[in-house]
């Protein structure tokens, strides 16, 4: 029976697996056993790991693989990608190889702009509160200089503060709109760091404004954060190539795929059921780069899926069409990344990331990660309209199967090749195994 417990975090690892183990599990021993395997042999890298987050009592592995053939901008990348869905990287590598022969990937960078707010509640004349913003805004990016040197010393740091009235959502609801550049540095840290100096000094110098009487001196911050929506940190990914080079096979001539291409692609645009899951394997692509180069992919999923809803119904993030017998298929997505901090400094399997990605900037690896979700999309939109999800994700999913029923090399290896003319089914790969045990 579940039971709570007082200092948890002050265990030891060892005692913290005990009463996990001893609270919540029959066979004890197994689950001790399946718990340390997944510890590090070496002490210091797994010490490494345990200090990432709190309460940890083992490790969780993910494949990283890679996608390799990958031609942006002219340059050739191998892509990591740290993931456990099947088939992703099989289909990033495939768009790759396609787009490989067509002149690649194009990406560029909109925009680096980055968002933070201080939210708090004023319950006064709104002109005197503008009034002393005017004033008091210089103090505010001043009384932030301890934190904004050395980033304006690599050319960063706070570009403008505006005042926002909110009053018409929410009764006395007013913001700082901040917004920042943090080059090669995510800046999640930095950027809070300032809206809570600006907060201080907002609160204290409204205590010294001669305008506001006693009430309206008393300013309530209710909170100062980052935003993860950044709508101004953008990139473009995109490909072309003529209509008839389109063609694989003879099966679907390059002017119909097109069509049919464009017209899916369509559909994801108006239909939000649709564009849900159009926009989920997208970031099938894009979660796995992310994550492999020790970024925050929840800020970046968060972050796109409100772009993809930015004009009031949620809709495709990927766009295409055919003119002048030019096939072209392209996205603009916000994505803020960096390459200094947090992981990527620390854990050693995102610095060999990085490090086989050429050490990209921030901006270089928003194009990479762009392009990883171009990719998959593509990969994903012409199996649907040609042979159908199913035949390619399935086939992938079969190994999967396999180590479900604890299927032996010999048995892999038969059903393997069994599959390669066969439609692959669950239940179809059940009655093959049970077929070849009898």
């Amino acid at each position: 029976m579940s039971k709570s417990i007082s200092g948890f975090s002050k265990l030891t690892k060892s005692k913290k697996i005990d009463w996990i183990v001893d609270t919540y599990f029959s066979n004890t021993e197994e689950a001790k056993r399946v718990l340390i395997q997944y510890w590090n042999t070496d002490e210091k890298l797994q010490q490494l790991h345990d200090e990432f987050i709190e309460n940890t009592i083992t490790n969780y592995y993910l494949p990283l693989g890679v996608a390799p053939n990958f031609l942006i901008n002219d340059r050739l990348y191998t892509i990591p990608m740290a993931i456990e869905e099947s088939s992703v990287v099989a289909a990033a590598s495939k768009a790759a190889k396609f787009w490989l022969d067509r002149g690649g990937f194009k990406t560029r960078v909109v925009s680096t702009t980055k968002i933070g707010q201080v939210h708090f509640i004023y319950k006064g004349d709104f002109n005197k509160l503008s009034q002393f913003f005017s004033v008091i805004k210089s103090k505010l990016i001043e009384d932030s200089k301890s934190i904004t040197s050395n980033m304006e010393k690599r050319g960063g740091g706070i570009l403008d503060i505006e005042l926002r009235d909110k009053t018409k959502d929410i009764d006395h609801y007013y913001q700082l709109h901040a917004s920042f550049e943090t080059l090669d540095a995510m800046g999640a840290n930095f950027i809070n760091s300032c809206l809570e100096q600006f907060a201080t000094t907002f609160k204290r110098e409204a205590l010294e404004f001669y305008a506001f009487t006693e009430a309206e001196k008393q300013i309530d911050i209710v909170m100062s954060i980052l935003s993860n929506y950044v709508p101004d940190c953008l990139v473009r990914a995109e490909v072309n190539c003529k209509v008839e080079d389109l063609s694989e096979s003879d099966s679907i001539s390059g002017e119909a795929f097109a069509k049919k291409f464009v017209q899916a692609i369509n559909i994801a645009e108006v239909e939000p059921y649709r564009a849900v899951t159009h926009n989920k394997g997208i970031m099938n692509g894009i979660d796995a780069v992310v994550l492999a180069t020790g970024n925050d992919f929840r800020a970046v999923e968060a972050g796109v899926h409100a772009y993809a809803s930015r004009k009031g119904t949620y809709s495709s993030l990927t766009h295409a069409k055919i003119e002048n017998g030019i096939f072209s298929f392209w996205m603009d997505i916000p994505l803020a990344l960096g390459t200094v901090g947090g992981l990527t400094g620390l854990h050693p399997l995102v610095k060999l990331a990085l490090e086989l990605l050429h050490k990209p900037s921030a901006k270089e690896l928003m194009q990479i990660v762009a392009v990883a979700g171009l990719a998959q999309n593509f990969a994903a939109i012409r199996s649907l309209i040609t042979t159908g999800i199913q035949q390619g994700h399935m086939k992938m999913h079969l190994m999967n199967i396999l180590n479900q029923f604890d299927a032996n090399n010999e048995e892999k290896e038969r059903i393997t090749a069994y599959f390669k003319t066969n439609t692959v089914t669950h239940s179809a790969v059940v009655e093959a195994i049970n077929k070849l045990r009898e």
